[in-house]
């Protein structure tokens, strides 16, 4: 038997979540892993084709009034806790592990997993096709531009973009 398994299908039933709030949507084509160990607070919408894939290591947490957009991608091996009222685009991708390294000997997918959280505050938004890397924490009421590739905390209410992404400004 090889080393690689499935994952399931992601479909899922609301009842299966650590917790639910009132008023969640959840669009055609939304898969869900590991959904007990996901919490989603009132008011939240998840876009068609969202993944949200919780993990057995990490717990994700959703604050109420959260969007989430079409084919967004959070992986919570690590953690991941989103504030209130946040705005995560479609297509943006939320991180929390990575391969370490372990040398030239090693295949770089073979390598030991690393796991850090990612904290997002409440008023955030992130743009769209953004990527948030592991560790990160973006500040309350901050703005990550369309695309940018986020490395490093964002201060609350600035206003970052590029690649990796840097302050243009404050709100």
């Amino acid at each position: 038997m090889g080393r690689h398994r499935s994952h399931g299908t992601g479909r899922f039933e609301p009842g299966q979540l650590a917790a639910l709030g009132h008023d969640v949507v959840f669009e055609e084509g939304v898969l869900v892993f590991h959904p007990e160990t996901i919490e989603i607070g009132d008011d939240v919408y998840v876009g068609h084709l969202a993944m949200l894939k919780g993990h057995y290591r990490g717990r994700m947490s959703i604050g109420s009034g959260t969007w989430i957009g079409q084919g967004a991608f959070l992986h919570s091996a690590g953690g991941i806790t989103i504030g209130r009222n946040v705005g995560l685009a479609p297509y943006c991708k939320v991180l929390t592990s990575v391969h370490a390294e372990a040398g030239r000997d090693v295949p770089i997918l073979h390598a030991p997993i690393e796991l850090s959280p990612v904290v997002i505050e409440d008023d955030a938004d992130v743009g769209i096709g953004a990527i948030v890397l592991p560790g990160v924490t973006i500040g309350q009421g901050a703005q990550v531009g369309a695309g940018a590739v986020v490395t490093r905390d964002v201060a609350a209410y600035a206003v970052v973009a590029g690649n990796p992404a840097r302050v243009l400004r404050s709100r």
